[in-house]
């Protein structure tokens, strides 16, 4: 019979193996949720990574994305309605860390190649600390 601990700490990791086991090999996004590659991560939560973008067009373009691996908005299901919800409140957190929560910023997410999405990981960019250019596209 396996001790009461053993079944106790099966109980803990169960969430994080699921997660691990949804997440693409390949995409350098699920790769710095593991910790399998480098990256200057300013948050972390059982639900979402933020990390400062390395190519960022702004003094603040900081990346939040779900630590489950979600290709894009087109895969989002209503179960994702929460996750989505507070990968919105981490952005505005972040904003009033990096100080750019009064002089204004934005959160894109861009979808597919026509939107300007390059990694196929769901990710929110937080970017500010500059005026934006206007218009968009």
């Amino acid at each position: 019979m396996v001790p009461s601990r053993l079944l106790r700490l099966r109980a803990r990791l169960a969430p994080i193996a699921a997660m691990l086991n949804k997440m693409s090999r390949s995409c350098v996004f699920c790769k710095i949720v593991a910790d399998d590659a480098p990256a200057n991560i300013v948050y972390r939560d059982d639900q979402v990574t933020a990390f400062r973008d390395i190519h960022p067009v702004a003094p603040t373009h900081i990346l939040i994305v779900p630590n489950k691996h979600i290709p894009s908005v087109n895969e989002l299901t209503e179960e994702d309605a929460a996750l989505i919800g507070h990968m919105f409140i981490i952005g505005r957190q972040l904003a009033v860390q990096d100080g750019v929560d009064q002089s204004g910023y934005r959160m894109i997410v861009n979808t597919g190649s026509h939107g300007g999405q390059t990694v196929f990981h769901l990710h929110l960019h937080l970017i500010g600390g500059q005026r934006m250019r206007f218009p968009m596209g």
